[in-house]
C-alpha cells in the first residue's frame, strides 16, 4: 500500500499516465515508437511555419490593407490596442518566444520527464501547444496581441520544449544499435512540421476568409483540434523498454579505442551539465545552429538581393527591377526556401543515421569543415552569378543545420549514457534558445548596417557569411576538445539503482531480449501511414513550389 502511494506521489496524475503502465511487454515492436514521436513532432514543428500567418494578421482589422496605429502610440500600448493592426515586427516576436521557451522548458522539466515518462510529457505538451493555439485564436478574435504572445509564444513554447524532448531518451533506449537513426526519424518530424502545417493553414485561411475576416482565428481553432488528436494519439502510443532490454541477438560493442567516446555507464543530469564536455557540446550546437538559423530566416531576401535580375535571365540590379519582376523573383525565392526546407528535413535523417557509422564527433567535424568552406565560397559564387552552385551550397548547409539537431541527442548518449539523456538534452537546448537570438540578430542587423553604409545589395551579405564561417571555425575547435567523460562523474551502481527506482524503469518483464511479435506488422504499417501520408502531402506541396526555381 505504501509503495503504491509513493509511486503515485512521485509520478502524479491519472493511472494510465504513470510510467509503470507503459513498460512494454515481450514481443512489443519497437518500430511503433518512432511514428508516435513523429505524430507529436509534426504538430509542434508548425512553429517553423508561423510566418504564414503574419501578413493576414497584419491586416486583421483592415482586411485588404493594414489600419495603421497612431504614430505616437508606444510599443506596450500596441500590445493592448484593438483599434489598429499589428506590425509584422511585433508578430514575429512570437517566433522568438517559441524557441526561448522551448529551450527553457526543456531545461527546467527535462529531469521530471525522465521520471514521469514520455506519455505524460506528451500529454502535457499536447495540452500546452493546443491550448496555446486556442488562446491565440481568442486573442485574434478580440484583437489583443498580448494574448497571442502568452498563448502561442509562452504556453505553446513550453509545449514545444516538452514535446521536442519527450521521445529522445525512449528512442535511444529502444534503438541502442541505431541511436542516430532513431533520433533522426523523430526530429525529422519537427523540421517537417511547417511543410504540413503551412499549406494546411493557408488552405484553412482561404476557406474561412470573408469580407469581414481574414480567417486566421478560425484556422487556429481547427488546427488546435487536429493537432490535439495527433499529439494525444502519439503520446498514448509511447512505450518504454524494461531496464536492460536489448534487441534479440545484439551485443553492445566492446570498449575499444575506436569507440572510446561511447560509454556504457551513466551520468546524472545534475552532474552532467557541470562537466567540460557539456559546455563544449553546448557551444558546438549553439554555433552550428546560429550559422544555419540566420540563413534560414533570410533565405528569400538573400537570393533576391544577391542575384536580382539574373534569376529572370537579365543583368538588372534589385533596385532596377519592375514591380512585376519583383513579384516573379519573389516566387522563385519562395521555391528556394521550400528547397532548403526539404534539405533541412532530409539532413536530419541522413546525417543522424550516417553518424551511427562514422561516429558523432566525426559527423560534427564534417559539419564544421564543410560549413566553413561553403560559407567562405558562397560570396564568390554570388559575384560570379553561378545560381546553381549557390543554391547547392545552401542546400548542403541547411542539411547540416538539421543534422546537427538530430545528431546531438546520440552524441549526449554516447558521452553521458542513456539513463538521463532526455534531461541532459533538455538542458542542452538552451543553446538553441541562445542561437535563435544570436543568428537572426547577427545577419539582420549586419545587413541593415551594410545598407546604411551604402553597400550594394548584391554584396551586403559577404561580411556576414565570412563571420558565420568564423563561428563554425570556433565550433570545429570546440568539437576537437571533446574527450570522454572522467570516471568521477559517473553514477555508482547504488546511485543508478536509486535513479531507476525513482523513474520506475525496472518493469516486471523477465524477458529482456526479443524480436517483435509477427502479428504486429499491420499495426506498424498503419502507424507509419498515419504520419507518413501527411508528411508526404507536405513534401509534395513543397516540391510544387520548388519547381518554380528550376523553370
Amino acid at each position: 500500500m505504501n509503495s503504491s502511494i509513493t509511486a503515485g506521489a512521485l509520478t502524479g496524475g491519472p493511472g494510465f499516465l504513470v510510467k509503470e503502465r507503459i513498460i512494454a511487454a515481450p514481443g512489443f515492436n519497437r518500430w511503433l515508437v518512432p511514428p508516435a514521436a513523429l505524430a507529436i513532432h509534426l504538430c509542434i514543428g508548425m512553429a517553423y511555419g508561423f510566418s504564414v500567418f503574419w501578413l493576414p494578421l497584419s491586416q486583421a482589422i483592415g482586411i485588404t490593407a493594414p489600419v495603421a496605429c497612431a504614430p505616437d502610440m508606444g510599443f506596450f500600448a500596441r500590445l493592448f490596442s484593438s483599434e489598429c493592426d499589428w506590425q509584422i515586427s511585433m508578430l514575429s516576436w512570437i517566433y522568438t518566444l517559441f524557441f526561448v521557451f522551448l529551450g527553457c522548458s526543456a531545461a527546467v522539466w527535462g529531469g521530471w520527464l525522465e521520471h514521469a515518462g514520455p506519455r505524460k510529457a506528451g500529454v502535457v505538451s499536447a495540452l500546452c501547444w493546443c491550448c496555446g493555439l486556442l488562446m491565440s485564436a481568442y486573442g485574434i478574435y478580440i484583437h489583443q496581441l498580448w494574448l497571442m504572445w502568452l498563448g502561442s509564444g509562452v504556453i505553446g513554447g513550453i509545449g514545444l520544449g516538452l514535446g521536442y524532448i519527450s521521445p529522445v531518451s525512449t528512442l535511444i533506449k529502444w534503438f541502442p544499435d541505431k541511436r542516430g537513426m532513431a533520433t533522426g526519424m523523430a526530429i525529422m518530424g519537427f523540421g517537417g512540421g511547417a511543410m504540413v502545417g503551412a499549406p494546411l493553414a493557408a488552405a484553412l485561411m482561404n476557406h474561412f476568409a470573408t469580407p469581414d475576416s481574414v480567417g486566421v482565428w478560425q484556422s487556429f481553432v481547427v488546427m488546435a483540434g487536429i493537432y490535439f488528436v495527433f499529439m494525444i494519439g502519439g503520446a498514448l502510443a509511447y512505450r518504454v523498454p524494461p531496464t536492460g532490454w536489448k534487441p534479440e541477438g545484439w551485443a553492445a560493442p566492446l570498449k575499444k579505442a575506436s569507440n572510446a567516446m561511447i560509454t556504457h555507464r551513466h551520468v546524472h543530469v545534475s552532474v552532467a551539465w557541470r562537466t567540460p564536455q557539456f559546455a563544449l557540446i553546448w557551444l558546438v550546437l549553439c554555433l552550428n545552429v546560429s550559422a544555419g538559423i540566420g540563413i534560414l530566416g533570410m533565405a528569400s531576401p538573400l537570393l533576391q538581393e544577391v542575384f536580382a535580375g539574373k534569376l529572370l535571365g537579365n543583368d538588372l540590379s534589385f533596385s532596377e527591377l519592375s514591380t512585376v519582376q519583383l513579384t516573379q523573383i519573389a516566387a522563385i525565392a519562395a521555391g528556394f526556401t521550400g528547397l532548403l526546407s526539404l534539405f533541412n528535413i532530409g539532413g536530419r535523417f541522413f546525417w543522424a543515421s550516417f553518424s551511427d557509422y562514422i561516429g558523432r564527433k566525426n559527423t560534427y567535424f564534417a559539419f564544421f569543415a564543410l560549413g566553413v568552406a561553403l560559407y567562405a565560397l558562397i560570396p564568390n559564387m554570388g559575384h560570379l552569378g553561378n545560381i546553381a552552385l549557390f543554391v547547392a551550397a545552401f542546400c548542403i548547409i541547411l542539411s547540416m543545420y538539421g543534422g546537427g539537431f538530430a545528431t546531438v541527442p546520440a552524441y549526449l548518449a554516447d558521452l553521458f549514457g542513456t539513463q538521463m539523456v532526455g534531461a541532459i538534452h533538455g538542458r542542452l537546448l538552451t543553446a538553441w534558445a541562445a542561437a535563435g537570438v544570436l543568428g537572426p540578430v547577427l545577419i539582420t542587423y549586419l545587413r541593415e548596417y551594410q545598407l546604411a553604409l551604402g553597400v550594394e545589395r548584391a554584396a551586403v551579405y559577404d561580411i556576414t557569411l565570412y563571420i558565420l564561417a568564423g563561428l563554425l571555425v570556433l565550433g570545429f575547435v570546440c568539437n576537437l576538445l571533446v574527450r570522454p567523460v572522467a570516471d568521477k562523474h559517473f553514477m555508482t551502481d547504488a546511485q543508478l539503482a536509486a535513479e531507476q527506482a525513482l523513474g520506475h524503469d525496472q518493469g516486471n518483464a523477465r524477458v529482456l531480449e526479443w524480436h517483435a511479435a509477427p502479428g504486429s506488422l499491420p499495426l506498424v504499417i498503419a502507424a507509419w501511414l498515419a504520419v507518413g501520408i501527411p508528411l508526404a502531402w507536405g513534401i509534395w506541396v513543397t516540391l510544387q513550389k520548388t519547381a518554380v526555381l528550376f523553370n
